[in-house]
């Protein structure tokens, strides 16, 4: 990669395309975050048990267990093999940001399954989430809509015009780009938990972050973009940023899509295998 250089001058932050770039990305910020003080946490009403219990009857949650360890040590691995690969840079990427996210995610949901398989043989109580529970959901909700945008944008759009002399597409690099949603969708196949278009919050205060983080370190020591989409320098810039804000709709919705076509197909296939959400059942 190119050198970084040094940070860009006050004259190229007072720029007009800065200023409506930055509000494109406030508003939305400002509005995410009123919405969630207003209405909380959701109003879905979740147990413990809908966060480590399968949505099939006669699996039992330790297999849940088994998949969400695997999919973490897996991850990890992978992650430790990109590191070592390609340096510490790859985290100026939204992808390794997608990939740590939905890693830490397996690895919180390892914990409450845990946790919960221990419980198993107890009837289900009137116990509320915990902390750990409450991030679980959160993360989840992120990781779905994170990993749409990430992959797709990254095998429809980036990579053909990509592909050249000067990028070549690797196992390592095309892992990188499909394992965090192979994993969350199998995640999904197996699991109990509601997905609503609340967690869309999450997702653009996720988003938001990973914006913010560019333009400080471009205030300060670098001026290597590692999307050219994320470039203030053209006149096209609030257009690039208005539009990325936008595609956060549809790339959410179609993780909602797929929670609603998981809970129609399952439930018309094996009607007497399948739980679906929010029915309860006794552990």
């Amino acid at each position: 990669m190119e050198n970084s250089g040094t940070a860009e001058g006050v004259g190229y932050w007072l720029q007009w395309q800065v200023l409506l770039s930055a509000l494109v990305c406030v508003v939305p910020t400002v509005i995410a975050v009123r919405f969630l003080r207003r209405i909380g946490g959701g109003s879905d009403p979740l147990k413990p048990a809908d966060l480590w219990s399968p949505c099939w009857r006669n699996l039992h949650p330790r297999w849940l267990l088994f998949y969400r360890a695997f999919a973490f040590i897996s991850m990890a691995y992978l992650l430790y093999q990109t590191v070592a690969a390609l340096g510490f840079i790859v985290f100026f990427f939204y992808t390794q940001w997608t990939f740590v996210l939905v890693l830490v995610y397996f690895g919180i949901a390892t914990l409450v399954s845990i946790r919960g398989c221990a419980k198993a043989g107890e009837k289900e109580s009137d116990e509320k989430l915990g902390f750990l529970e409450h991030l679980m959901q959160i993360i989840y909700q992120t990781s779905a809509g994170a990993i749409m945008l990430t992959d797709i944008v990254f095998w429809c759009l980036l990579l053909p015009f990509m592909l050249g002399e000067s990028f070549q597409l690797t196992l390592l690099i095309g892992s990188m780009h499909s394992v965090n949603a192979v994993f969350l969708i199998l995640e999904l196949a197996l699991n109990r938990m509601p997905f609503t278009w609340f967690g869309l919050i999450y997702f653009i205060l996720w988003s938001c972050s990973y914006v913010v983080f560019q333009w400080a370190i471009h205030a300060c020591c670098v001026k290597w973009w590692p999307y050219p989409f994320l470039d203030l320098s053209t006149p096209w810039a609030p257009l690039w940023y208005l539009a990325l804000a936008l595609v956060h709709i549809p790339f959410y919705g179609l993780y909602v899509w797929l929670t609603k076509a998981k809970h129609k197909a399952f439930s018309t296939w094996f009607p007497n295998a399948f739980v679906r959400f929010p029915e309860k059942k006794e552990i």
